[in-house]
């Protein structure tokens, strides 16, 4: 009993680990920005996290809408949630490069933080913009009781 509390232990720790390494990377690359929101499907809202200079953006969901949102119609057909959700937030990637006026950016990768974040690295053909340079902004979310 006492070695399975030990396994089950250095387990937790180490899926503990893993997490703070993503949350401390995570806060340091997109603490500062405001978030954009981009809808997809049937006006499912994800937020949009870009840091436009090192051409990465964090996608973010909510378990609410994981729950509740469009994606259900695939659940209930027998689709792997999982496999429908990396879809969905693909397809708002590359919807907000899209309503961002940056059509002719590729997504070159893909990093999974947790079920409702997910990064994407992409390359555009133009040059980063210097700063100061005014880019086409998105709605941001407000916040309630504000």
């Amino acid at each position: 009993m006492y070695r399975l509390t030990s396994v089950i232990g250095i387990a937790a720790l180490g899926l503990l680990a893993s997490g703070c390494t993503g949350f401390a990377y995570l806060s340091k690359t997109y603490v500062a920005l405001t978030p954009q929101v981009v809808t997809i499907g049937c006006k499912d809202p994800y937020e949009v996290y870009d840091q436009r200079r090192i051409r990465k953006m964090l996608i973010v969901s909510n378990s609410l809408r994981e729950i509740t949102g469009c994606g259900i119609d695939d659940r209930l057909d027998g689709g792997d949630p999982a496999l429908t959700r990396a879809r969905r937030f693909r397809e708002a990637a590359r919807a907000y490069l899209d309503e961002t006026v940056r059509e002719d950016c590729k997504i070159t990768g893909e990093t999974v933080f947790t079920d409702l974040q997910t990064e994407f690295t992409y390359t555009c053909a133009g040059p980063v913009e210097p700063r100061g340079t005014k880019v086409p902004r998105l709605p941001g979310r407000t916040r309630v009781g504000l």
